[in-house]
């Protein structure tokens, strides 16, 4: 194993590429009791499109998602009881583009890692119990319906992106995840759960070797065939729809807006694209800018206001969301605040403050087992050794930000979701 030692942060990790073609990644950190470990696939929701064996596959929408509730069982029965058992807490998720699976102890570490392993690359599908877990996700896919937060999200992507498939929610929906059958489940897995396309990363007050012998034992000895992900989507920069309305039982309206940006490309480009936008957040409507305060003092923005700078494989957004009474205004407020910025600048006080805070954060979150695991994994897909990223802020300058902000902030790349309540008269504020 190579070990890397990152001095800016006093971080060390031991890497390494197994002959399967698994990524290793173990962050030692002596001393601690707590020990997590993630394995996860560069693979999810929006990866329905792919060539395997030669062949052009497109999956139902949703599998991922369902992969991810159906690996936890195994031939001698659901595997969270075992961990329970070992004195562990397992779980998973699923996002556009990763699945992740994890667990975290303090003790029995090495069981744990054995059984995360095994049920993970151990597919086991069955007609009745496939079956039975349609109807528990389809209660999940209604919950989430009559999730406001979520309801005013995943409308903006429909209207922002009618051909890039983030547009369709991670648990697919009731006629999609209809057609998944237990062959869909094991064709989905053997294509993208390969050692070759995941990663297994742990931190804590472990032995590296001993980690890499474990996956050496349990995981396949010999790298196997993996899809090929199509991703042919349009990407058409300006928004033909550039408003979105909807009604839901909720106190008062609620909005989301997004700005399209071009997608991320590999490697340190996609981390400073990413820096750059999260910053150009900040100096438009962050909580110490003039434009926040100025809506806060106003009453058309509140606590619930925020914003960043959002991205999946094949799609970035800078985006804001909140309650308001006036969307609308918040939208040309911010329009306001963009053409500000890039006509008298930023002032290099803000700036280099604004870059201070956002560096700060990110190095504190190291502080979080959940956040170095999950950061690590996520960069690595995209080609970049998130350790690293000290360097790349100090390659940003304020003229990136207005750049960006020139570029990206604009009416044409416009879209504003809104969800008022059901009661309510449509007023002359809300998008058409």
């Amino acid at each position: 194993m190579k070990e890397v030692f990152y001095p800016e942060l006093a971080e060390r990790v031991f890497w390494d590429t197994l002959p399967n073609g698994l990524t290793l990644a173990v962050v030692p950190r002596e001393g601690f009791q707590k020990k997590l470990a993630y394995f996860v696939t560069d693979y999810g929701s929006i990866h329905t499109h792919f060539m395997q064996d030669g062949k052009d596959c497109e999956a139902p929408a949703g599998v991922a998602h369902y992969l991810e509730h159906k690996l936890f069982d195994m031939p001698r029965g659901e595997v969270s009881a075992e961990f329970a058992a070992l004195g562990a807490n397992p779980n998973a998720f699923t996002s556009y583009d990763m699945t992740a699976y994890y667990f975290s102890g303090t003790e029995n570490f090495e069981k744990c890692l054995e059984l995360l392993l095994e049920f993970v690359s151990t597919p086991y599908f069955t007609e009745q119990s496939v079956a039975k877990e349609q109807g528990i996700i389809a209660q999940e896919i209604d919950m989430t319906a009559d999730n406001a937060e979520t309801r005013v999200f995943e409308n903006l992507m429909q209207a922002m992106y009618p051909e890039h498939p983030i547009r369709v929610p991670i648990l697919g929906t009731r006629e999609t995840i209809a057609e998944i059958t237990p062959q869909v489940l094991e064709e989905c897995h053997r294509a993208f759960y390969t050692p070759d396309n995941m990663i297994l990363c742990v931190v804590g007050d472990v032995d590296a070797q001993a980690v890499r012998q474990i996956a050496c034992r349990i995981l396949p000895e010999k790298a196997a065939p993996k899809a090929q992900k199509q991703r042919q989507w349009q990407q058409i920069m300006t928004c033909q729809q550039q408003a979105v309305r909807d009604r839901m039982e909720i106190a008062m309206p609620m909005f989301q807006l997004g700005f399209k940006c071009e997608p991320l490309e590999k490697g340190e480009t996609s981390i400073r694209r990413e820096i750059i936008g999260d910053l150009a957040a900040e100096a438009l409507f962050g909580e110490s800018s003039q434009l926040y305060l100025r809506l806060y003092e106003q009453g058309l923005i509140d606590a619930s206001f925020g914003g960043g700078f959002e991205t999946a494989d094949g799609m970035a957004m800078l985006t804001a969301f909140g309650d308001s009474d006036d969307p609308q205004a918040v939208k040309e407020a911010i329009l306001d605040q963009a053409w500000q910025l890039v006509d008298q600048g930023i002032p290099e006080e803000d700036f280099l403050r604004m870059k201070r805070s956002s560096l700060g954060r990110r190095i504190r979150d190291l502080d979080s087992f959940d956040s170095v695991c999950f950061r690590l994994c996520a960069y690595h897909f995209s080609g970049f050794d998130y350790f690293n990223f000290p360097a790349v802020y100090r390659s940003v300058q304020a003229r990136d930000i207005q750049d960006f902000i020139q570029q990206v902030v604009t009416k044409e790349r416009c879209c504003l979701s809104v969800i008022t309540p059901a009661h309510e008269e449509v007023s002359e504020h809300e998008p058409k």
